[in-house]
């Protein structure tokens, strides 16, 4: 039994799952849309905008219900906040080097990209949003206003996909942080090569056993 450390309370769990459903429906109906040659394999043109825009207006949701959890709030506040710690592991050579099994630089529960990703999708959420509420009620705007918003919609989809795609990419060479987004739980040992100062934290009352 190696020894495990809770990372995700449920909630929390719950609203980064839910959202990454949202979202990647959101890219995917996007892409049929836009791309001709996916837009005539796949047809029904009106019911894949329709998916696109329920999914699109409603990835604000999960992270509105999850608010009324104490640990949501409480990672929220963490990933609001830029240490001396950050700063030197953005600036960091090999952010992944570890002396005694120990991360080198004393990084929390969040690295400095998982907070920059972090600040990129909440305010590319609300871009969407507003750019989306325009483009699917076009009436009362102008002409120059919803131009604008198909120009900003459009580009920031790509965006999005860039970063979505690199985000995949790393957590999915990384089976501890699978761990801990789908199980709740991460080895100590991942933890310390990791996130340091975030196992510092935890005093081993809050530890549990459990499996890698």
């Amino acid at each position: 039994m190696t020894p495990t450390l809770t990372r995700f309370e449920r909630p929390v769990r719950w609203v980064h799952q839910v959202t990454s459903v949202l979202m990647l429906i959101c890219l995917a109906t996007a892409a049929v849309l836009y791309v001709p040659a996916l837009a005539e394999t796949v047809g029904r043109r009106h019911l894949i905008r329709a998916v696109h825009i329920y999914a699109g207006f409603g990835l604000p949701v999960p992270a509105l219900l999850g608010w009324a959890s104490r640990a949501f709030r409480d990672d929220l506040r963490r990933l609001n906040r830029f240490s001396t710690a950050d700063w030197e592991w953005l600036r960091g050579r090999d952010r992944r080097a570890t002396v005694g099994g120990r991360g080198i630089h004393p990084v929390g529960k969040y690295n400095a990209g998982q907070k920059l990703n972090a600040a990129f999708a909440g305010g590319a959420i609300l871009v969407m949003l507003g750019t989306g509420l325009i483009l699917t009620f076009p009436h009362p705007w102008p002409d120059s206003l919803r131009a604008g918003a198909t120009f900003v919609h459009d580009w920031l989809f790509f965006a999005i996909f860039v970063v979505v795609a690199g985000h995949l990419w790393y957590a999915l060479r990384d089976r501890g942080a699978l761990s801990g987004m789908f199980l709740g739980h991460v080895p100590e040992d991942w933890a310390a090569r990791h996130h340091a100062a975030w196992l510092d934290e935890h005093e081993r009352p809050d530890r549990v056993a459990g499996k890698s």
